[in-house]
């Protein structure tokens, strides 16, 4: 028999009680639930550090003061931060579940992030977005969702669902969305494609925010995007493009991710005359990444000791500017009626978080993870995600072209291209390689066949699943026999990432969600791929790249110059077939 549902008076009441014992622990007629004492913490009102007792009960911050609390905890010799927020990530990017990429951000200080689940979206539907809710209902970070604009990215790729405006409606009315995530299609955009145009009318009709993607835009293009309802930018890679976007009014999202390195260009912007218009994300950050250098925490003592940063600027953007811009009035500061979301760090300069608070609730202290379970998800989205290949078995003829097809050049350090000419083989010696796209969701049997420049491979090939942000199987080789074997493998293992040499696997990672994430631990998950990154550095893939990240780009249609899809190379700016 199914619980009998609260009525709305029902609800006030329990709300009631809930407000009047925060005003109670606030005035100190009753004793807080915790208190910090003496606690040192970083006023994003005054822009300085200030001293006191932070009392938190129900939660939330109820006084700045002299307290008492049921539990005291002396933060003498500490920096008390707000909770850390990182304004704009796929979570799939992590390679593993929700619950794993939790505990591994956590313990940075890391408790909001505003994630984009259009990876899963791309190959699930909407399902997929059902899934990430599921994934991520209860988790001690709280995850907020931008609700994917580009599924598929552009009319030329082939995803596993293509939604418009009112297939995602619906899901504005949850109470963890804050709006459209980032509108990639700027072409589709500027030229007044009414089904792109659309999604954001409607997101704008439920008051919700809209991202931005537009890396390069300028002048008149540039002015159409903004003045379409385009409230942000992450894809500023030089100080002059960024600035363009913030005369314009856009919020400038300071990227440093796993692909993606914008600090050192975009940090002479976060000085007192820019940084109100800026916040820190990381788009995509893959294990390594996350063990080895942190999360937002990495970013901020980045900014302050080789940038020069002022620290309280520094942390004002790594939380409060993000939770002004997505509206979440209750985070991102340490005042009365705020979550009690903390990070404790030893010192602006080492900046090593030693305790983290969500909700008032201690669950990171110095190395000390508090366990928690993961959230439930339904039968159905559970088996949806692990069957999602539908692609025949692959032989050495699929991959063998006579025609001159055109060439993406690879740049160091970047996942923008150029335009590289024309090649009709393979040639070593020029590092010129066949590249490959196979559809894998509706078994259309489309293969889309191109020749790369600059990845280095020697011997063998590379295969991935995640190919953004389609995520079909992306493949590059030196023959087409160890190409075809990779795929085929992609598609045993209903994903992941796999290096082959004379048919034999020299290194591989099984990511059975969806293609793009392991229900296995984030420790197991990194081992397995930085040994797959050793078996392709060792067939020769160039060690100025992460041989599979920045491979999984070269599928995205919408960064210039030139991309592959499954049907071929594609010129961004013209949107055409080369």
């Amino acid at each position: 028999m199914a619980a009998p549902t609260e009525s709305y008076a029902g609800k006030i009441q329990r709300k009631l009680l809930k407000k009047q014992r925060v005003i109670e622990a606030a005035s100190g007629r009753q004793k807080a639930d915790l208190v910090l004492k003496n606690a040192t913490y970083v006023c994003v009102f005054s822009n300085q550090l200030r001293t006191c007792d932070i009392a938190v009960a129900n939660g939330l911050i109820v006084g700045l003061g002299e307290y008492d609390g049921a539990r005291e905890i002396d933060m003498t010799g500490k920096i008390v931060c707000p909770g850390f927020i990182d304004a704009h990530i796929h979570l799939e990017s992590s390679l593993v579940s929700p619950r794993e990429f939790a505990r591994a951000t956590l313990p940075h200080g890391t408790t909001t992030v505003i994630t984009d689940p259009h990876e899963i979206t791309n190959v699930m539907g909407t399902d997929g977005i059902d899934y990430m809710f599921q994934a991520t209902e209860g988790l001690p970070i709280d995850v907020r969702f931008m609700l994917p604009s580009c599924v598929p990215a552009t009319p030329m790729d082939e995803s596993g669902a293509n939604l418009d405006y009112r297939a995602i409606d619906s899901f504005y009315d949850y109470p963890r969305v804050q709006g459209l995530a980032e509108m990639m299609n700027a072409y589709g955009i500027i030229h007044n494609d009414a089904e792109v145009v659309s999604k954001i009318v409607a997101s704008q009709a439920h008051h919700k925010k809209i991202d931005g993607h537009a890396p390069g835009l300028v002048g008149k293009d540039l002015d159409a995007y903004v003045a379409a309802g385009v409230y942000s930018d992450h894809e500023c890679s030089t100080k002059e493009d960024a600035l363009e976007k913030l005369y314009r009014g856009q919020f400038i999202m300071v990227r440093e991710g796993t692909a993606a390195r914008n600090l050192e260009a975009l940090a002479p912007l976060l000085t007192p005359q820019y940084a109100e218009r800026c916040m820190f994300c990381t788009d995509d950050k893959h294990p390594s990444d996350l063990l080895e250098k942190g999360h937002i925490d990495y970013i901020v003592k980045q900014a302050i000791n080789v940038y020069g940063v002022d620290p309280i600027v520094a942390v004002k953007v790594a939380c409060h500017h993000a939770a002004r811009y997505f509206l979440l009035n209750n985070r991102g500061a340490i005042a009365p009626g705020y979550l009690a979301d903390f990070a404790v760090i030893d010192n602006f300069k080492d900046f090593n978080v030693e305790m983290v608070f969500k909700k008032g609730e201690l669950y990171y202290d110095h190395g000390e993870l508090k366990d928690f379970a993961a959230p439930q998800i339904e039968e159905y989205l559970d088996q949806r995600a692990h069957d999602t290949f539908h692609v025949r078995h692959l032989v050495e003829d699929d991959f063998r072209d006579q025609r001159q097809r055109g060439v993406i050049g690879m740049v160091p350090g970047e996942i923008v291209t150029t335009d590289n000419g024309y090649a009709d083989h393979v040639d070593l010696e020029k590092d010129i390689l066949k590249i490959a796209v196979i559809e894998r969701h509706k078994n259309t049997n489309h293969i889309g066949l191109g020749y790369i420049q600059g990845y280095g491979l020697k011997s063998g090939a590379v295969a991935t699943s995640i190919s953004h942000d389609s995520h079909n199987i992306i493949v590059v080789g030196t023959n087409s026999r160890d190409m075809a074997f990779a795929a085929n493998r992609i598609a045993e293992n209903h994903g992941g990432i796999v290096v082959v040499e004379n048919e034999q696997v020299r290194g591989e990672v099984v990511l059975e969600i969806a293609g793009i994430m392991s229900d296995r631990p984030l420790l197991d998950v990194n081992r397995e791929l930085e040994a797959a990154k050793d078996a392709a550095f060792r067939l020769g893939v160039s060690r100025g790249i992460d041989p599979f990240m920045t491979l999984s780009f070269m599928a995205l249609p919408v960064i210039p110059s030139l991309r592959i899809t499954t049907r071929g190379v594609i010129d961004v700016i013209t949107q055409q077939y080369i």
